[in-house]
C-alpha cells in the first residue's frame, strides 16, 4: 500500500504551506467547511442579546455566516492563514498623551484588506496551478473580513489558535496581533487538529477593558466596545461611555495588549502595517474637512468611517483631555453642519470649561 507521504494531496498541502509562508503569511491551517457547528448557536445568542448593536449585517445572511458549508456548498476545504502585524512599540503609550489620538495598531499603516487579499490571491493561484497538474479542476474563493465568514471559529478549527476570553483569536506562537484570511476550495485537503483554549484562570484582557464590554468571559457586548463605538457606531455615542473612551479615536488595543501570550508574539513581516510612532495630534485632526480627511487617510482602513465620525471621536478625546487649549476648536465645531459633530463639540466644550 502507498504510504501517507506518497499521497499527492498530502504533498500538495505541505508545499502549499511552504508557499504561504514564502508569500509572507505566518501560519497556515486547514479545516472543513462544516467544522464549526456550534458557531450558529453562538452567533444567534449574540444577536438575540442585542450585543451586535447597529451591525445589522451580522444578522443578515446569518445562515451563511454560521454555516460556511452553506456559503459555498461545493467547497471541500477551508485554508486559514494568519499574517502578523505585531507592533514594534508600546501600543498603549499614547494613552499617556491626551493631546494625541490613539489609533488601533492594525490601522496605523496600510489597509490590511488590500495587502492580505493580494497575498491570498497569489497563494490561491499557485494552489490552482499545482492542483491542475494532478488532473484536478480546482476552484477557490478568497475572503478577508468582508464576507459572511466567521474567520475566528474557522481559524480555531484549523489549529491557528483559540478565541480568548476577549473573543479575539490568539495563538501560542502568534500572540494576539495577526490578521486572518480564508481560501475556500473544492480540493479535499486533510484538515488539521483544532486548537483549544489556553487562557486558564487569566482575566487580564477582561480587566483591561476601559468600558467593561465583557459581560462574562468569552462574551462581548459590542455596544460598549470602544472599537465598535469609534468605528461601527453611527450617531452620538451614549454619554455614559464617552469619558471612558479617553483619547482612543479609532479602535482599541487594550484587551489585546494585556494578553500574556504576547511574549511569544511573532514579529510582523510586512513593514507597511507599521505607521508613524508618534500618534496624530487631536488639533490637527479636528481641523480636517472632508477632502483633507480623505487625502490624509488614503490607503488606510480609517478612510471608511469618514470625516464626521472621525471628528466626533476626536472631540470626545478633546473633552477627556482636560486641556484648555482645545476650547477654541471645540467651540467652533459646535456650529458644524453635521449634528453628531456639533453634539460632540458641545459635550467637549462643556467638559473643558467646567470648573474643577
Amino acid at each position: 500500500m502507498p504510504s501517507l507521504t506518497s499521497d499527492p494531496l498530502v504533498a500538495l498541502k505541505a508545499r502549499l504551506n511552504a508557499q504561504a509562508l514564502a508569500e509572507g503569511f505566518s501560519k497556515m491551517g486547514v479545516t472543513r467547511p462544516d467544522a464549526i457547528p456550534e458557531a450558529m448557536s453562538r452567533l444567534r445568542a449574540f444577536v438575540d442579546a442585542g450585543y451586535h448593536g447597529d451591525m445589522g449585517w451580522m444578522e443578515e445572511r446569518m445562515h451563511w455566516r454560521g454555516a460556511p458549508d452553506a456559503l459555498w456548498p461545493e467547497a471541500r476545504s477551508v485554508i486559514m492563514l494568519a499574517e502578523t502585524y505585531t507592533p514594534d512599540h508600546d501600543p498603549l503609550e499614547v494613552l499617556n498623551h491626551p493631546e494625541q489620538g490613539g489609533i488601533s495598531v492594525y490601522a496605523q499603516g496600510k489597509d490590511y484588506h488590500d495587502l492580505v487579499k493580494k497575498r491570498l490571491k497569489r497563494v490561491g493561484r499557485w494552489l490552482m496551478d499545482e492542483a491542475a497538474k494532478l488532473g484536478d479542476d480546482p476552484q477557490i474563493k478568497v475572503f478577508v473580513d468582508t464576507a459572511p465568514v466567521m474567520e475566528k471559529p474557522l481559524a480555531q478549527a484549523a489549529g491557528l489558535g483559540w478565541q480568548g476570553k476577549h473573543t479575539n483569536l490568539l495563538g501560542r506562537d502568534l500572540g494576539s496581533w495577526f490578521f486572518l484570511g480564508a481560501i475556500f476550495t473544492t480540493i479535499p485537503l486533510a484538515p488539521d487538529a483544532p486548537d483549544s483554549s489556553h487562557c486558564g484562570s487569566c482575566r487580564a484582557c477582561l480587566d483591561a477593558c476601559p468600558t467593561k464590554a465583557f459581560p462574562a468571559p468569552y462574551q462581548l457586548d459590542a455596544r460598549r466596545c470602544v472599537s465598535y463605538l469609534t468605528i461601527e457606531h453611527k450617531g452620538p455615542v451614549p454619554e455614559d461611555l464617552r469619558a471612558m473612551m479617553g483619547n482612543r479615536i479609532y479602535g482599541c488595543d487594550d484587551c489585546l495588549a494585556a494578553c500574556p501570550w504576547n511574549k511569544f508574539a511573532a514579529d510582523a513581516r510586512e513593514m507597511r502595517y507599521h505607521g508613524p510612532h508618534r500618534a496624530p495630534d487631536l488639533a490637527e485632526l479636528a481641523a480636517l474637512d472632508d477632502a483633507a480627511f480623505r487625502e490624509r487617510f488614503s490607503g488606510s482602513p480609517i478612510k471608511r468611517i469618514g470625516r464626521n465620525r472621525m471628528v466626533r471621536n476626536v472631540l470626545y478625546a478633546m473633552g477627556n483631555s482636560g486641556q484648555s487649549t482645545f476650547i477654541r476648536q471645540a467651540s467652533a465645531l459646535t456650529q458644524d453642519p453635521d449634528e453628531t459633530v456639533a453634539d460632540a463639540a458641545s459635550w467637549a466644550l462643556e467638559r473643558l470649561t467646567k470648573p474643577c
